[in-house]
């Protein structure tokens, strides 16, 4: 009931604030008096300077990019009088074609789509294949390291010296 009531009274409101409203007249840009690009967009956001031609005019939305005809791109200013429109187009188009890889990039990587697919078995596979070499490197090394002391032994009984003399004796001075 009371949202019933809320939903008529806000219905009430907003046609009467319609009706009250009192319509803006055009912008004129079409204005022979405005000489510079400054004051051509001062005037509204629907004004297109044509550096060309001189003149302030009406920016034709019923195309996206005005045509050659009404004025050229590089000599056509549209909300700043230092950048011409050709040139905002171009930058514009960078950004958007940046922004739009930026954002395919993200969405591959967070989906793990495309190349950025983590296949951890695969890296678990590699893993444990580099495991075992480095096991089996270390094993042939010991067994290595175990044949030449047996061959360094056997040359010191050979010779007679004995691990278990001491190597240097102190001279006695008497």
């Amino acid at each position: 009931m009371y949202v019933v009531l809320l939903l008529v009274a806000s219905l009430c409101c907003v046609t009467f604030s319609d009706a009250q409203t009192t319509p803006t007249p055009p912008a004129v840009c079409n204005n022979t008096a405005i000489k510079d690009c400054e004051s051509c967009l001062k005037v509204d956001v629907k004004c297109l300077w044509c550096g060309a031609s001189g003149r302030c005019m009406d920016y034709p939305t019923n195309e996206v990019i005005p045509h050659k005809s009404t004025c050229p791109l590089g000599d056509a200013r549209w909300g700043v009088c230092w950048l011409n429109f050709e040139a905002l187009i171009i930058s514009c188009s960078i950004i958007a074609g940046l922004l739009l890889i930026g954002v395919t990039l993200c969405m591959c990587k967070c989906c793990r789509c495309c190349c950025f697919k983590k296949n951890r078995s695969a890296y678990m596979r590699e893993e444990a294949r580099l495991d075992s070499e480095r096991q089996s490197r270390k094993m042939r090394q010991d067994e290595r390291r175990k044949e030449r002391k047996a061959r360094n032994d056997e040359i010191r009984r050979k010779y007679g010296l004995t691990t278990s003399d001491p190597k240097y004796e102190k001279f006695q001075n008497e």
